[in-house]
């Protein structure tokens, strides 16, 4: 089958599933997409003081606002369109938010806001904010995976190219759009996303997350005013995915299992792809002595290469790619889940520097995204061997747990009022409008 022919087939089953009844998505898919909510909040919330997120506002502040607001991370409001945006761009700036890896992206930072804003703004509940963004994470899945790792690997940030289709479904199903306006508003998505991985490590990456959210808005917003646009701008001859990857993968399968149950939530602050790494280093950093450590050895998948493996960071957020860095934070003791420990100090750390010059990465292909093995050899020649395999299932309930222990982490005192919210939203989510999610993050 040609590419193109590929692609004509795919929007119809992608209209389809962007307007499936949430009725028909099994209940433990809710269940997670309230643990994203928790996750995205949280990480909102602690990065609303960063320095890209008073930048973000003071851009929003700029705009004049008609009719009623949205709210965004660290107080004020503005127009959906932009306080999407906002909050986008301030819930991926601690880079601490969950990742889906068939994906290739993170999927709250740069739906969520989206989803949000327009629930807000149209004063509608928390439950039609968690079915929009469930439905618009699963889209997002889709599209991810039929671009597959080349597009990825061409340079294009997944977060926000694919991850704009399902800010544009979740924002849609929330303002109620008839099939053909969600044909149209993916159609107008097409011409609109974008986002770069040559941006990664600077502000510009997390303001990826925020123009997918924000392109979002734009185009479910333009559908509903009636808009006209390509009639297949994402599949169709030079649309989105034919000018964006060459070999396009087929459209995934039809599955009972939603493909967003795949999700994985953050325990370190950094880039998911060291993750596996750190995991595996902490089971024997305990026997460990740094100043005795020779060499270490990392193989993980290729991909990874060119994502985390800076060799000589510059700043704090340059430190939360590298390899190396992580590396000697985790066999220092040094709690890598400490988003205050990524300063630009570190960075220059002489003992990190040291330890970080003798760590070699290696690409293993027979190594998927998520599984790591390495090797930490000793001055007295003794090897000790680590792996580990994100992969592991476990269920929304688990994470929950584990995340609501990472908003404590992140907010302190301040996470008690979140997490009663989101215990009323588990017991009637159909009973808290999205205003008072609002209200909350405004602080």
């Amino acid at each position: 089958m040609t590419p193109n022919a590929k692609q004509t087939t795919a929007l119809g089953p992608l209209k389809s599933l962007a307007t499936q009844p949430t009725e028909a998505c099994p209940p433990e898919a809710l269940d997670l997409a309230r643990v994203s909510l928790l996750d995205w909040l949280a990480c909102g919330m602690a990065g609303a003081s960063e320095p890209v997120a008073q930048k973000m506002r003071r851009f929003a502040a700029a705009e004049t606002t008609t009719g009623p607001g949205a709210s965004m991370f660290g107080g004020g409001t503005a127009a959906a369109r932009m306080a999407a945006m906002v909050n986008g761009t301030i819930s991926h700036a601690l880079d601490y938010d969950d990742t889906h890896f068939a994906h290739v992206g993170h999927l709250s930072v740069g739906i969520y806001p989206a989803a949000l804003a327009v629930a807000e703004a149209s004063d509608q509940s928390a439950d039609a904010l968690l079915s929009g963004f469930l439905m618009g994470a699963e889209c997002a899945v889709h599209i991810g995976m039929m671009l597959g790792t080349a597009h990825y690997n061409r340079g294009f940030h997944q977060t926000a190219t694919a991850g704009a289709f399902g800010a544009t479904v979740a924002a849609g199903r929330i303002l109620g759009l008839s099939r053909d306006e969600m044909q149209v508003a993916l159609s107008l998505c097409a011409t609109r996303a974008s986002g770069l991985k040559s941006q990664f490590g600077t502000m510009g990456k997390p303001l990826n997350a925020g123009i997918a959210a924000s392109n979002g808005v734009e185009a479910a917003l333009l559908a509903q005013l009636g808009l006209s646009a390509a009639e297949d701008g994402v599949f169709g001859p030079q649309g989105f995915v034919d000018t964006h990857v060459d070999q396009p993968n087929d459209w995934p399968v039809a599955s009972p299992r939603m493909r967003f149950m795949d999700n994985l939530y953050k325990f370190h602050a950094c880039c998911h792809g060291l993750h596996a790494m750190i995991e595996g280093l902490r089971g024997i950093a305990a026997d460990v002595d740094p100043t005795l450590v020779d060499s270490v050895q990392v193989r993980t998948n290729p991909r990874w290469l060119r994502v985390c493996d800076l060799k000589a960071p510059r700043t704090g957020l340059e430190v939360k790619f590298s390899y190396a860095w992580l590396a000697g934070m985790v066999l220092a003791g040094l709690e890598t889940g400490d988003e205050g420990l990524y300063t630009d100090a570190l960075a220059q750390d002489p003992a990190l520097t040291a330890l970080a010059a003798r760590v070699e990465v290696i690409g293993d292909a027979s190594l998927t995204d998520q599984q790591v093995v390495g090797t930490v050899r000793l001055r007295n020649g003794t090897d000790l061997a680590f792996h580990h395999d994100l992969n592991a299932p476990a269920a929304p309930s688990e994470l929950m747990t584990r995340v609501t222990a990472k908003a404590d982490t992140v907010l302190g005192a301040r996470a008690n009022p979140l997490v009663a919210l989101m215990a009323k939203i588990a017991d009637a989510p159909s009973a808290v409008s999205a205003r008072e999610i609002g209200a909350l993050i405004r602080g």
